[in-house]
C-alpha cells in the first residue's frame, strides 16, 4: 500500500511507511491525519525583528494545567484534547537541508582506539579513573581508587577476530557511554558491514543488564528511522549487540564541523534544526506505541545519511513500565523528574525539546546554570525573534511533566506549524502567503470579514474521539437558546457537549451559562485549553480586551504552531490598546497562511492608518490576492486610504485605478470618485494642472475635473435615498459646474 502522506513516495510495511515512518491506516496507531504546509512572507517594508515591545510574551496569561490545579509536583493528567493529532512528515518542500555524504565504513575506523584520559570515569561511582600521574600515562585497566570496582577502557576485540562464528572484526569505530563500538563484516550475509556494540566494562552490572535488555526486546523494533538490531552474540565471555551500519554523520559531528568552519559555535538555522527533529519524531511515536521510551536523545544519537536521518544507540531504551533497570541519560538533556519517578513519554518529549534547542542556538549553561530551565527571553535573541518557537520549547521542556505535550504526535503537529511560521518569517520580503492544509484543531477564519469580532474568529474542530459526537450530530434546532435546551438533555456531559453548550451560550448572550460550561470543562481537565478559548471569546463579546488577551495568550502557549490563537490574541490586543503586539501577530498570520491573509491584512492596514502610515496601510491591503473573496473590499479600502493620504495627484490617480474593474458597489465607487475628483480639483486650482495624470477617466486639469465631478454628483443624486439628499447633491453639482458662455 502506498503512503498517503503528501510528498512521500514510500510504501506501508508492517503498519508504517518505509520512507517517512508515518503510521498507515491499518498500523499499530490507527488512522492518521496528515497536514502539509507552505510558508509565506509578510508585507514589503516590514521589520521582522521581534522586540519586547511587539512580543506577546509580556501579556498576562490565563492559568491552565498545573498552574490551574496549584500542584507543583507531578500529577495524573486526566485527558488531552489532542489525542487524535497525527501530522505528516516535513515533506512538501518547506525547507531544504544539504545531503550529507555517505561515510565509507573502512575509512571510519579508528587508527589508534583509545579512550581519552579526560573521559575515563568509573562506571560504578563516576569517579575519575585512569588518569596520568606525573610523566606516567593513565592506566586503561585497573581498579577505582574510590569504590575499588574494576574498570577497563581497552578494546576487547581486534581486527581479524571472528565473533559468534559469523562477524569478522575490522576494527574499532568509536567509544560511547555503554562501551566500544566495532565495525565488522557479516560473513553469512554477503560480507555486509555491521556494527558490534560491546560493554565499556564487563564488570558493570548495570551495563550488562542494559545489554541483556537490548537482546530481549529490541529485536522487535523495526522502523525506517531507527537503526536495526540484527543479533546478539557473545565472545570470550562478553556480550555484543549486532546492528545495522549507518554510514552517516551525527548531528553532533555536523555541529563540530560548522564550528571549525566558522571559528565559533555555529548552530543550524532554526528551520533546519526543526526539520531534523521533525523527521525523527515518527520513530519516537513508534517506540511509544510499543510501550518503549528512548530516554537518552541528544545530537550524538541522530545520524544524517544523505537526505535522511536515523536514530541510533538504543542502549538506553527501556519499557514504560520498567521500574527496576538502570536509567541512562545525559545531563542537560534528561528531564528533572527522572531521578525521582523514572522515565515516561513526557521525559522523552523533554529530551526532544532540549536537543532542538542545542541544535538551534549556542545554549550556554545548558548542563549547569540552565540544566533544568530555559535562559531568559530578554537574553536569548532566538526566543525574541521566533515567539512561537519559544512557546513550543517552553511547553516541551516544562518543569511539570503534565504541562508538556501529552504525546509526540501532539508535539509533531505543533512543531510542523512552528516550522511553517519560521520559514515564512525568514523568507525575503514580498513573498505571498500560500494556502496550506487545514488545521486539525481550528477552521479557517472568515476571510470576507473586514473587521474581526468574536463571531469571525476560527471555530474549534470537533474531537472525533468524543463519545457524544454522534449524538451531537442530531442537535439541529434553530436558535441558540433552543439549542441550549436540547444540549441540556445530552446522555452524557462530555467535553464536546460542554463545548457546544458554551458556544450556544455565547451566541445567546448568556455569560453565566458560558462560565458554567467552561468551569465544568476545566474542573474535569485543567489542561483543556478549548475551555479557555471559549472564555476568550466570551471576554471579547463582553468588550473585555484584557481578559480576552489572557485567555488567548494561554491558548497560544498550549498550541504554539496554530495561527488561530495568534489571530484571536491580535484581535484582543487591538481592542485593548496594544497595537504593536497586535500588528506583529497579524503579520505572522498574514505571511504564513493564505486563508489568514484577508482578515490580518485589513487589521494591519487599520493599525497603520491609525498611526498615520498610509503607505504601510496600502502595502498591507496589497497582500489580499485577486482570488480572495475579500479582494474587492481590499481594493475599495486601498482607494479610500490613498484618497485620504497626502500623496497628491499621483495618490488620487492610483486610488481610482485601485477600483477599476473589481466590482466595487456603484454607489460606493461613485462616492469614492467624487471625493478623489474634489481633492484633485483643489490641488489643480492651487498648484496648476498635470494633464499627463488621469484621475479615473479625467485628466488632472480644472475643466475635465469639474466635468467629471459634476457628472458624479448627478449620478449620486439619481441614487439618493431621500429628497433632501438628492437636492444637496444637485446643488453640489451645480456649484462645481464650470462656467460657459452659453
Amino acid at each position: 500500500m502506498t503512503c498517503t502522506q503528501p510528498g512521500c513516495t514510500g510504501t506501508i510495511l508492517d503498519g508504517y511507511c518505509d520512507v517517512c515512518g508515518t503510521p498507515g491506516p491499518d498500523g499499530a496507531t490507527g488512522t492518521t491525519t496528515g497536514t502539509t504546509a507552505s510558508a509565506a512572507a509578510g508585507p514589503a517594508g516590514t521589520d521582522d525583528a521581534v522586540s519586547t515591545r511587539t512580543s506577546s510574551q509580556r501579556l498576562a496569561s490565563t492559568a491552565i494545567g498545573s498552574a490551574r490545579t496549584g500542584r507543583t509536583g507531578t500529577t495524573r493528567r486526566v485527558g488531552s484534547s489532542s489525542t487524535r493529532l497525527r501530522a505528516a512528515r516535513l515533506g512538501a518542500g518547506l525547507t531544504t537541508i544539504a545531503p550529507a555524504p555517505a561515510v565509507d565504513a573502512a575509512a571510519a575506523l579508528m587508527a589508534d582506539p583509545q579512550v581519552a584520559e579526560e573521559k575515563r570515569f568509573c562506571p560504578s561511582c563516576g569517579a575519575p579513573v585512569g588518569r596520568a600521574v606525573g610523566d606516567r600515562p593513565g592506566r586503561t585497566e585497573g581498579f577505582c581508587p574510590q569504590c575499588r570496582n574494576a574498570y577497563s577502557f581497552a578494546p576487547k576485540l581486534h581486527p581479524g577476530d571472528l565473533v559468534g562464528g559469523q562477524y569478522e572484526v575490522a576494527g574499532a569505530l568509536a567509544h560511547g557511554g555503554l562501551g566500544w563500538i566495532y565495525l565488522a563484516r557479516d560473513k553469512n550475509v554477503s560480507d555486509r558491514w555491521v556494527v558490534l556494540k560491546g560493554l565499556l566494562n564487563t564488570g558493570d552490572a548495570d551495563a550488562l543488564a542494559a545489554a541483556i535488555a537490548e537482546r530481549q526486546f529490541l529485536a522487535q523494533v523495526e522502523h525506517p528511522r531507527i537503526v536495526e538490531i540484527y543479533n546478539f552474540v557473545t565472545h570470550d565471555g562478553a556480550g555484543y549487540t549486532v546492528m545495522e551500519y549507518v554510514g552517516g554523520h551525527s548531528l553532533k559531528g555536523l555541529l563540530k564541523d560548522r564550528m571549525v568552519a566558522a571559528g565559533h559555535y555555529d548552530p543550524f538555522p532554526l528551520d533546519q534544526a526543526i526539520a531534523y527533529v521533525l523527521e525523527i519524531l515518527p520513530a519516537f511515536e513508534y517506540l511509544h506505541d510499543l510501550g518503549l521510551v528512548y530516554c537518552d536523545f541528544k545530537p550524538d544519537n541522530l545520524i544524517q545519511i544523505g537526505d535522511d536521518v536515523k536514530l541510533i544507540d538504543l542502549g538506553g531504551v527501556r519499557r514504560l513500565d520498567d521500574q527496576d533497570s538502570a536509567i541512562y541519560g545525559t545531563v542537560g538533556y534528561q528531564a528533572p523528574e527522572v531521578a525521582e519517578i523514572g522515565t515516561s513519554i513526557a521525559s522523552d518529549v523533554y529530551t526532544l525539546g532540549r536537543t532542538l534547542l542545542v541544535l538551534a542556538m549556542e545554549f550556554r549553561g545548558y548542563q549547569s546554570t540552565y540544566v533544568d530551565s530555559l535562559p531568559p527571553v530578554a537574553q536569548t535573541p532566538l526566543f525574541q525573534r521566533y515567539d512561537s518557537f519559544y512557546r513550543l520549547i517552553s511547553k516541551a521542556c516544562a518543569a511539570n511533566p503534565d504541562d508538556r505535550f501529552a504525546s509526540v504526535a501532539e508535539l509533531r503537529v505543533q512543531l510542523h506549524g512552528v516550522l511553517r511560521e519560521v520559514v515564512a518569517h525568514d523568507r525575503p520580503e514580498g513573498g505571498a502567503a500560500r494556502d496550506v492544509a487545514p488545521s486539525l484543531l481550528f477552521t479557517a477564519p472568515d476571510s470576507a470579514a473586514a473587521t474581526l469580532t468574536w463571531e469571525h474568529l476560527p471555530l474549534l474542530r470537533p474531537d472525533t474521539a468524543d463519545p457524544q459526537l454522534a449524538w451531537l450530530a442530531t442537535v439541529d434546532v434553530p436558535g441558540a437558546r433552543a439549542r441550549l435546551t436540547q444540549l441540556d438533555a445530552a446522555p452524557q456531559r462530555s467535553a464536546e457537549v460542554l463545548l457546544a453548550m458554551g458556544r450556544a451560550a455565547l451566541e445567546a448572550g448568556l455569560p453565566d451559562r458560558l462560565t458554567q460550561a467552561t468551569d465544568e470543562l476545566l474542573a474535569a481537565d485543567a489542561w483543556d485549553w478549548r475551555a479557555v478559548w471559549l472564555q476568550g471569546l466570551g471576554a471579547l463579546a463582553a468588550g473585555d480586551g484584557r481578559r480576552a488577551q489572557a485567555s488567548f495568550n494561554a491558548v497560544y502557549g498550549q498550541v504554539a504552531g496554530e495561527l488561530a490563537p495568534k489571530l484571536a490574541l491580535a484581535t484582543a490586543c487591538e481592542a485593548s490598546g496594544e497595537p504593536d503586539i497586535a500588528e506583529a501577530l497579524y503579520l505572522t498570520c498574514a505571511r504564513t497562511d493564505g486563508a489568514y491573509v484577508p482578515p490580518a491584512a485589513f487589521a494591519i492596514a487599520r493599525i497603520r492608518a491609525a498611526r498615520g502610515d498610509g503607505a504601510g496601510a496600502v502595502a498591507a491591503l496589497d497582500l489580499v490576492p485577486p482570488t480572495s473573496r475579500a479582494y474587492t473590499e481590499a481594493r475599495r479600502r486601498r482607494a479610500v486610504t490613498l484618497v485620504a493620504s497626502d500623496g497628491g495627484l499621483p495618490a488620487l490617480a492610483e486610488a481610482m485605478a485601485s477600483i477599476e474593474g473589481v466590482g466595487v458597489d456603484p454607489v460606493d465607487g461613485a462616492w469614492l470618485t467624487a471625493d478623489a475628483l474634489a481633492r484633485a480639483l483643489a490641488i489643480v486650482r492651487a498648484s496648476g494642472p498635470q494633464p499627463a495624470l488621469r484621475i479615473g477617466e479625467h485628466p488632472a486639469a480644472e475643466e475635465p475635473l469639474r466635468d467629471g465631478l459634476e457628472s458624479t454628483y448627478r449620478r449620486l443624486a439619481d441614487a439618493a435615498a431621500t429628497p433632501q439628499e438628492r437636492v444637496a447633491l444637485v446643488d453640489a453639482a451645480n456649484e462645481v459646474r464650470r462656467w460657459t458662455l452659453r
